[in-house]
């Protein structure tokens, strides 16, 4: 972790140096084995990387060790590889054990029709997310595409975009995916741009923006009204990628 506690606001010039060399700090190849994003790194086909972009994604909350022996636990299960398991019904043979915690076999079963759903449809995921206008129709249409895989059942593990939610890790699997530059990042992506992307907001990347000021310190909320303006204070430094500075916030230790 990189500590940033200036003793004053910082201006944006000041602001973007500092935090393009928390970026370059952090944006490295040793981060991968660290993070839940070397499950996707793991396969080679599209579709796999996909699957397992955003079921990583999904699991991505509490400690990033615990992250990362559940992550192991799941793609075993799924093993030759995530597409395969999906499209051939395999997944039926799950029963409800837990995989991280509030995340059970049954939901992953829910991931698995949701998923044979969208490619059935959209032949990538890919394909499905460039089919709408913006990400936040994109994380809808996807959302409910899951849900008409799974009888018209919503999940809890798929945030809904239309609601106050940050969809932190919609967000995630999303930079995953679209971000080109770096290691880290796959840049699988071709079809939507980095500049479209929102920040994946949590508690840490929360407490660290309103630490420069990029966030109001008075409003607590990591909400979707919160990604919506720390984004766009991000897009003031960086135009055409604002989300590489997650790497930046996920750096500083406030």
């Amino acid at each position: 972790m990189i500590s940033l506690l200036p003793r004053r606001r910082p201006t944006i010039p000041e602001l973007k140096i500092e935090l393009d060399l928390l970026y370059r700090k952090i944006n490295r190849l040793e981060f991968i084995l660290g993070d839940p994003v070397q499950f996707p790194h793991r396969y080679s086909t599209q579709e796999d990387i996909e699957i397992a972009a955003f079921l990583s994604a999904t699991i991505a909350w509490g400690r990033r060790d615990m992250i990362i022996r559940s992550g192991e636990a799941m793609f075993s299960l799924m093993e030759p590889g995530p597409f395969d398991f999906v499209m051939s019904g395999n997944y039926m043979k799950l029963k409800d054990k837990s995989i991280h915690r509030t995340f059970f076999e049954s939901d992953l079963i829910y991931f698995c029709k949701g998923f044979r759903n969208c490619y059935k449809r959209y032949g990538k995921l890919e394909s499905l997310f460039a089919s709408a206008e913006n990400v936040w129709d994109s994380m809808a249409l996807f959302r409910e595409t899951m849900a008409q895989g799974n009888k018209g059942l919503f999940s809890r593990h798929i945030a809904d975009p239309a609601s106050s939610s940050a969809c932190k890790r919609l967000n995630l699997a999303l930079r995953w995916l679209v971000r080109k530059e770096g290691p880290v990042d796959l840049g699988l992506w071709k079809r939507l741009s980095p500049a479209s992307l929102f920040i994946p907001l949590d508690l840490h990347v929360g407490r660290a923006a309103r630490h420069l000021g990029l966030l109001d310190p008075a409003r607590k909320a990591n909400d979707k009204k919160a990604v919506f303006i720390l984004t766009e204070k991000l897009r003031e430094l960086c135009p055409e990628d604002p989300v590489k500075f997650d790497f930046s916030l996920f750096g500083m230790r406030v």
